[in-house]
């Protein structure tokens, strides 16, 4: 599958009505794995790094839900 730019991070954190948003270069696969690996312990973090260089860190007790999308390519003109 061809992807267009990053990946989409959506994390929603307990009794906040908003969510956090990070766009990543990184692999899914390895997303999935931190993701997991940090979910393990109730006292694990998520740890996350932006396209430019910021870093976010989430504790795991404090996530509602982690949502990972990548957008598709999309094709241009009339082709099937």
């Amino acid at each position: 599958m061809l992807y267009a730019g990053g990946v989409d991070i959506r994390i929603g954190i307990i009794n906040t009505a908003r969510e956090l948003v990070i766009t990543t270069n990184a692999p899914v696969k390895d997303l999935e794995k931190a993701i997991a690996e940090g979910l393990a312990s109730e006292s694990g973090t998520l740890r996350f790094e932006d396209e430019k260089g910021h870093i976010f860190v989430v504790a795991s007790r404090h996530l509602a839900y982690v949502e990972l999308g990548v957008e598709k390519a999309r094709k241009v003109g009339f082709a099937p």
